[in-house]
C-alpha cells in the first residue's frame, strides 16, 4: 500500500492539465457541430480554443519546471510495472507537447484573428494542402492523447478498485492514502 502523496501544486497541475485537455478536445468537436463558416460564434469558439491552448502550453511548461525543481516526484514501482508507468508518463508528456506544438504551427499555417484583437499572419495563405495536413496531424495527435490519457485513467482506477494500493489516492486533492 502506497503511503506517499504528491504535493498540492503537482496535484493541482495534474488536474488542471487533464481538465484543459478534455475541454479542448470536446470544444474542438463542438466547433464543427454548432457553428458554420466564418460566423461570429465560430470565430469566438476558435478564439477560446486557441487561448486555452496557449494557457495549456504555459501549464505544461510550468509543470515540467515544477517536476524538476520543486515538486515531489514519487518512486515508480520496480520491474516491468515501473517501466510501463515511466513509459506511459513519457508518452503522455510527449503527446501533449506534440499536440500543442502542432496547434501552434496550425495557427501560423492558417493565420487567425483572435477575438478581433490579435492577427496571426498566415505562413502560406494559399497552401490548402499544408493547412489540411497540419489540421489532420493536430487532430490525430489530440485523439492519440485522449486515448493514452484514457488508458492512464483506467490504470489508475484499476489500482484503486482492484489492487487497492493507494496509487490513485496519491493524486487526489485533499485525500491521503489509507
Amino acid at each position: 500500500m502506497s503511503t506517499e502523496h504528491y504535493d498540492r501544486t503537482t496535484i493541482w497541475l495534474h488536474w488542471l492539465t487533464a481538465g484543459l485537455v478534455v475541454f479542448q478536445w470536446v470544444q474542438a468537436h463542438l466547433i464543427d457541430l454548432v457553428t458554420t463558416g466564418g460566423t461570429p460564434g465560430r470565430r469566438g469558439m476558435i478564439g477560446v480554443h486557441i487561448l486555452c491552448g496557449v494557457v495549456l502550453v504555459g501549464v505544461l511548461l510550468f509543470r515540467l519546471y515544477w517536476r524538476h525543481r520543486g515538486g515531489r516526484v514519487l518512486a515508480y514501482a520496480t520491474g516491468a510495472e515501473g517501466l510501463l508507468a515511466r513509459l506511459g508518463h513519457v508518452v503522455l508528456y510527449a503527446l501533449l507537447a506534440a499536440v500543442l506544438g502542432w496547434g501552434l504551427w496550425l495557427e501560423w499555417v492558417r493565420g487567425d484573428k483572435i477575438f478581433g484583437l490579435l492577427q496571426i499572419p498566415a505562413f502560406d495563405p494559399g497552401n490548402r494542402a499544408l493547412r489540411r495536413a497540419t489540421t489532420d496531424m493536430h487532430e490525430t495527435l489530440a485523439n492519440a492523447l485522449l486515448i493514452v490519457a484514457g488508458l492512464h485513467a483506467a490504470v489508475a482506477l484499476l489500482h484503486h478498485f482492484i489492487r487497492r494500493d493507494g496509487v490513485l489516492r496519491r493524486m487526489l486533492p485533499g485525500l491521503r492514502p489509507n
